[in-house]
């Protein structure tokens, strides 16, 4: 039954606006801040380790900041997220990619896939 709500709220408000990406791609994510009365937009770039689907669907973007990794779970419906941009689609086998918070340097690269 709750379902049903969320998915007829999530109809009014899904987001088409977002590129096709999947588990592997590297993204830039413009995020809105609000600091006082202002607001403005700051972009998390990294690679998308995780993604659920389903009416409350998000993305878990991981990247390295000063030596430490960092990770960050945007919801996908949220009005936080002004854009996302696709900078780079690699291959990977799984889809979960909890093994890259393990690997540093060289040893977490990924296969990256020719655009056609």
């Amino acid at each position: 039954m709750s379902n049903l709500i969320i998915e007829k709220l999530l109809t009014k408000t899904k987001r088409t606006d977002l590129p096709d990406f999947r588990p592997g791609d590297t993204v830039r994510v413009h995020v809105k801040i609000k600091e006082g009365d202002k607001e403005r937009l700051q972009a998390f770039e990294g690679v998308v380790i995780k993604r659920d689907r389903g009416p409350q669907a998000s993305f878990t973007v991981r990247k390295i900041s000063f030596g430490q990794g960092v990770e960050r779970i945007f919801p996908i419906h949220s009005k936080v997220i002004d854009k996302v941009d696709l900078v780079r689609s690699s291959k990977v086998r799984r889809a979960k990619l909890y093994y890259l918070r393990s690997l540093r340097g060289k040893a977490a690269r990924l296969r990256d896939v020719e655009k056609v």
